[in-house]
């Protein structure tokens, strides 16, 4: 059993949702946590570190290094993969960074968001500030805290809905989970939760324009990251936030980030400890933007069908309101590296040209090649009504127009990694040791994979952070 709280004050309502999750969150115990949900969580974390190591050295990090450095200076918490120190919230906000920094991290299916790099973050952190040592299966309580609540903060907002009126739906919703899981290792009491999350509900935002061409883009989960931790650091120290941040009608956050959207937010504690929505976390096959993978499901299709570019004379994707707006506009060149990752028709051009999506399709090369932009000018994205429900928002639809007349349709319901086809535990281990080695730390890796995947037995879990913190070396391509 994990060590109660000295105090238990109760929040403003118990009853009410705010503090229901509150309490929920306080009390949470690695032994309420069923096995299975344990195990996924191990291999969630796995998958969310070594993006964090591929991530370190692009060249977006090291800018957003070398500027967040110049502002926060020294200290004591490790910015993953690079050997140094500085602040708890800057390397909160650079280690959450790292995490989006490709686009090969982890999304919740359901309700938008990148968990890892919200509660990695503001779990290293959090840790280094505390004067005791935290074992493994506690950073693990912590942990499934943060990824639980920020899916359902989200589904209270109908999750896509949000990137369809064009927020950064991870961003809002993610200082939620960032709030929780530091809340959890600081043993904060169901009143000082509620405060924490009411800080974290004022600090929400997140523009999705920045997916075009902004570097900002790989950011907006690292501040919501640090503005999760300042928000449980700040309600430890007394400061008080926002009391029933998910019910008030005038200013709250459902209220005003759902505005005329109906939000629930019974949502948000519906099933809260039975039903564990973190089991919708989707691992990532692809380096790109989650909505691109059913479609790059439908090309490489294409390809293994014996289609070519060259057959090809006109392709059609049909995809969910959310995919389309948040996938989907006329590229126009020069192409940046963050919006060719982001774009359904760029993604579905090099998964049909060269049978795979990954680092090596977001070169400066790859992405001005002839090839690639001849193949684009056929492909065109369409919204398709029909794949609007949220069960039903990732299932994708191809129409390919052949040289010769001949037609060819291909559906999926849903991308190799979300839930109708989830990556098996085993698979994400082969991802990580396969991004281990694109970037030459494969035996390092080995130690990093045996601490996470037996953590629970992990008698100081900084342990694992001694192991992120030194150096890595840059992806060997030209970006």
């Amino acid at each position: 059993m994990t060590a109660a709280r000295i105090d238990m004050n109760p929040p403003t309502d118990p009853q009410g949702v705010t503090g229901h999750l509150a309490t929920w969150i306080a009390e949470l115990d690695y032994d309420d946590i069923p096995e299975v949900v344990r195990e996924r969580a191990r291999y969630l974390l796995l998958d969310g570190l070594v993006c964090a190591l591929v991530g370190a050295r692009l060249p977006w990090s090291a800018r957003a290094v070398e500027a967040v450095l110049r502002l926060e200076g020294a200290g004591e918490v490790p910015v993953l993969g690079w050997g140094i120190t500085t602040s708890g919230p800057a390397a909160c906000l650079l280690n959450g960074t790292f995490i989006q920094g490709f686009e090969l991290d982890d999304y919740h299916v359901r309700a938008p968001l990148h968990s890892n790099s919200l509660v990695v973050p503001s779990a290293v952190s959090t840790l280094a500030a505390l004067d005791h040592a935290v074992p493994g299966r506690d950073l693990l309580t912590a942990l499934i805290a943060g990824y639980e609540v920020g899916p359902r903060v989200g589904l209270a907002l109908h999750g896509a809905e949000m990137l369809s009126r064009g927020w950064h739906s991870g961003a809002v919703f993610g200082t939620h989970a960032s709030a929780a899981t530091s809340a959890w290792l600081r043993r904060l009491d169901p009143a000082r939760v509620e405060d924490a999350l009411g800080l974290a509900g004022t600090q929400s935002a997140g523009l999705m324009a920045a997916q075009y061409e902004a570097m900002s883009k790989r950011m907006h989960h690292g501040f919501s990251a640090r503005n999760g931790l300042y928000a449980a650091a700040l309600a430890e120290a007394g400061y008080t936030g926002i009391k029933r941040v998910y019910e008030r009608e005038y200013g709250g956050f459902l209220t005003t980030f759902g505005e005329g959207h109906d939000p629930r937010a019974d949502l948000i504690t519906s099933g809260l400890g039975e039903d564990w929505v973190l089991m919708d976390t989707g691992v990532k096959a692809y380096a790109a933007m989650a909505a691109t993978h059913a479609p790059i499901d439908c090309a490489l299709a294409a390809r293994a069908r014996g289609i070519t570019a060259a057959d090809i004379e006109s392709l059609a994707v049909e995809v969910s309101h959310a995919a389309y707006h948040h996938g989907w506009w006329q590229p126009e060149a020069p192409l940046e590296t963050i919006g060719a990752q982001m774009n359904i028709g760029y993604t579905v051009a090099v998964a049909l040209l060269d049978g795979q999506v990954l680092a090596e399709q977001f070169t400066r090369d790859r992405i001005s090649a002839t090839d690639v932009w001849s193949l684009l000018g056929r492909i065109e994205v369409h919204h398709c009504p029909d794949f609007d429900s949220p069960s039903d928002r990732f299932r994708t639809r191809m129409r390919l127009g052949l040289r010769g007349g001949e037609a060819v349709e291909i559906e999926v319901d849903g991308p190799l990694g979300g839930p109708t086809r989830p990556l098996p535990n085993a698979e994400v281990v082969t991802k990580a040791r396969r991004l281990a080695e694109s970037i030459d730390i494969a035996d390092r890796w080995e130690r990093i994979e045996h601490l996470v995947l037996d953590l629970d037995a992990l008698p100081d879990a900084f342990v694992l952070v001694d192991e992120l913190a030194p150096g890595v070396p840059a992806l060997p391509i030209t970006l």
